[in-house]
């Protein structure tokens, strides 16, 4: 410490003395630690039961009665809050419960949270299965959408921790990964569920209950990360766990940089407060910003109610179905792309291209809706297979950026002190926008009809423009070095305060952080 100061975390940058490699360990916790992001998947694309006959017979007779009514405008057949707030009170409970989540996460460890939403998710999904009315739907989307707030704030900080630096995206990416798969799954078992009538539905919400029950055993018998054992003031069993995932004894200088910044960190008694200081300003508003702007491509809503929407474009039940698990499927090749390029390209030529390509994919959309489509007619058969082209080609521009970047972007830019607290606000703002668009887009389907795909273009030219603005670039910063970037980048470096840092660090030291990472 420096004139009596408090610590202040890692004060050297030691990138290029880092050991280690992938090793199985790694890759066992990744794939099981991942299963958490399965089952935010299968959450999202199962809520396509909502236009399944005896699902809304049951539970939204008068969505039900609407649907098969000619003289009804098609943009407005599912404008139903109740049916909105099927997908969206999910949403709204994970939110909540992703803020209890952050002194779990830092308190008890990272295992802790993942075991909290695994058993959370086996008690929803048994109460979906089970639904007889709908509060009881009601309160096991509830219990799911907890155990989405500790699984979502565990699970990427996990595989933060847990990836070497230079593989840290496309490991981190095994949650988005995970996640376009549930959406695929859930998209295929609801295809094959409509045929099972009455009881389809119950089979497609209650098969949730086996990626849950694999992540709560996942969680059971995983390590704990290093990061949280040495914060937590297990150094030596941290360094055993170091040395076991990095596949070496020679861990000295991330070992060092973990002490630092566990240093830090317990000094920081309230972190959320914290957070507010000058010095994370960069971060705070990364994690307010990244997860609103992924929500905000819309992706979410063509998720939700994919069938929804194209069957309001006049696709019959088994073909919106169909189509919406053909986006699903290119959904999951397009994260395969960005986990092989990640790491080599780097985080801003992803999400600046993804966002141009999805803006121009969106004009198309709106373009196609407006010329060829009425509210009381159906597309023709050239126009309907051009609309889902041009979706997939969306899907496949978002899978390979936002998807997987909005999530993994948060997630190795904060400082240890205030990473379980940030993590939580990432979560917390993705799951308040969710739930908000979630609520309301079928109501703005109805009003603003082939518009609404405008409205949705804009926010994507505005999240690109912020990316090519704020955004340094984070391809192979070791996580406990993250603080050191904002130092150096343009516009940053004039809003954090002056920090003394060792060996040249500050402004006009050297680094091995180089230009090449940051955009100035």
């Amino acid at each position: 410490m420096a004139g009596g100061m408090a610590p202040l975390g890692v004060k050297k940058e030691r990138a290029t003395e880092y050991k280690g490699q992938m090793t199985l360990a790694v890759a066992m916790a990744c794939v099981v630690a991942a299963i958490g992001g399965s089952i935010f998947g299968y959450d999202i694309g199962i809520s396509g039961v909502n236009t399944m006959d005896p699902f809304l017979e049951r539970f939204f007779p008068a969505v039900f009665r609407r649907k098969n009514l000619v003289s009804l405008d098609n943009y407005c057949k599912y404008d139903n809050q109740a049916l909105s707030a099927f997908t969206s009170i999910l949403y709204l409970s994970g939110q909540v419960s992703t803020l209890a989540a952050a002194p779990v996460t830092r308190n008890y460890g990272r295992r802790a949270s993942i075991i909290c939403g695994g058993i959370s998710f086996l008690i929803g999904a048994a109460l979906n299965a089970a639904a007889v009315n709908l509060t009881t739907l009601i309160l096991g989307r509830v219990m799911l959408g907890v155990g989405i707030g500790f699984g979502n704030q565990a699970v990427p900080l996990y595989l933060s921790e847990m990836a070497p630096a230079h593989l840290r995206g496309g490991l981190n990416m095994m949650f988005q990964l995970a996640t376009t798969l549930g959406i695929f799954s859930a998209n295929m078992i609801n295809y094959g569920t409509l045929i099972i009538k009455p009881w389809g539905w119950r089979l497609s919400l209650g098969l949730v209950a086996a990626p849950a029950l694999l992540m709560t055993v996942g969680g059971i018998l995983l390590p704990e990360t290093p990061n949280s054992l040495i914060e937590r003031g297990r150094v030596e069993e941290g360094r055993r766990v170091l040395e076991l995932i990095r596949g070496t004894a020679d861990v000295d200088a991330e070992f060092t940089d973990m002490a630092e910044a566990s240093e830090l960190a317990n000094t920081i008694k309230h972190p959320f407060r914290n957070i507010l200081e000058r010095r994370n300003r960069p971060q705070l508003v990364m994690a307010v910003c990244m997860p609103a702007f992924q929500v905000l491509t819309s992706i979410n809503s063509i998720l939700f109610y994919a069938p929804v929407l194209f069957q309001s474009m006049g696709f019959g039940a088994s073909w919106s179905l169909y189509s919406s698990m053909l986006t699903g499927a290119v959904l999951l090749f397009s994260t395969l792309i960005s986990i092989a390029t990640v790491d080599r390209l780097g985080r801003r030529k992803l999400l600046i291209s993804g966002g141009i390509q999805m803006i121009v994919c969106q004009v198309i959309v709106a373009a196609i809706l407006a010329l060829k489509f009425d509210a009381d007619k159906h597309l023709s058969r050239g126009c309907s297979i051009a609309v889902v082209f041009v979706i997939c080609l969306f899907m496949l521009a978002f899978g390979w950026s936002w998807g997987p970047l909005g999530w993994t972007v948060p997630s190795e830019i904060f400082a240890l002190e205030t990473r379980s607290a940030g993590q939580s606000m990432t979560v917390a703002v993705n799951l308040f926008f969710t739930f908000i668009i979630a609520q309301a887009f079928l109501s703005l389907l109805c009003a603003f009809k082939f518009a609404i795909f405008i409205f949705f273009a804009a926010w994507i030219a505005v999240m690109t423009a912020f990316v090519y603005v704020f955004l340094p670039e984070t391809k192979g910063v070791p996580i406990e070095q993250m603080v050191l970037l904002w130092k150096k980048h343009g516009f940053w470096k004039n809003v954090m305060p002056d920090m003394p840092l060792e060996d040249g660090w500050g402004p006009g030291g050297d680094s091995a952080l180089t230009d090449g990472n940051i955009h100035k």
